[in-house]
This record gives C-alpha cells, structure tokens and sequence, in this order.
C-alpha cells in the first residue's frame, strides 16, 4: 500500500492545513480501450460488436465487470475516438490471463479489425482523499 502526501503549506507535519492524502487503489486495474469503428462498419454491426465484448464478463472470470459508451464531451478534444470501453480486473496478471483467454482471443479477432483507430491502457486508480 503506497501512501504519498502532498501538502500547499509549509507547516510542520501534523499542522498542515490542506492536507490531502493520495494511494494506490487496492486490487484493481483499469482495461480502457477507446476506439473510432471505421466508416463501413454499419450501426448494427456496432451493436452486435459491443454486445459481444460485454458477453466477455460472463466468459471469462478474471474480468471483473465492463462499462462502455459513447463521447458526450461538448469539448470536442475526442481526437476521433468515438466509443470507451472499459473493463475491471484484481491484478495485472489477471489482465495477462484475460488477454490470452481463448473467448477474448476470438473476439478481439473479430473486434479490432472493425476499428479505425484504437489506444488502449491498462492502469491502476489512484485514490485521493480529502
């Protein structure tokens, strides 16, 4: 468990005014994937797509849970990327096992090829309190 202080005052410990304490999330790791489906790719298809990739938290248990959507930023900073997908898992290593599972396999075969344009980051959520 990493703890980190940070503190805006000069105060000695104890006394600080402000102080925020920021860790480390206990056992969990964030799989984003955001990507832009190319212009071919048909709504319906989109959909078949995603209730696929959904499917995966019931094939494979290591994945935790999955959200998605769509960009509603009215900032328009979306660089093309039009879908978020988002996956939860206990450990790095269960993102490995994941990411080597013969359901996500297939479908990541299928998946990908639809896309345009695709980043996807693995990371672990950093807590702050206040």
């Amino acid at each position: 468990y990493l703890a980190v202080i940070l503190s805006h005052t000069s105060l000695p410990s104890g006394k600080r005014k402000g102080r925020k304490e920021m860790a480390e999330a206990n056992g969990i790791v964030h799989h984003i994937l955001l990507g832009k489906f190319k212009d071919d790719i048909t709504q319906q298809r989109i959909d078949e797509l995603i209730k696929g990739y959904a499917n995966l938290v019931n094939l494979i248990p290591v994945m935790k849970s999955f959200h998605w959507g769509t960009d509603v930023s009215a900032d328009n900073l979306h660089q093309g990327f039009t879908h978020a997908f988002e996956s939860t898992f206990d450990s790095v290593e269960a993102i490995a096992e994941y990411g080597a599972h013969p359901a996500h396999v297939e479908f990541a075969n299928v998946f990908l090829p639809s896309l345009e344009q695709v980043i996807i980051i693995d990371f672990k959520p950093t807590i702050v309190n206040f």
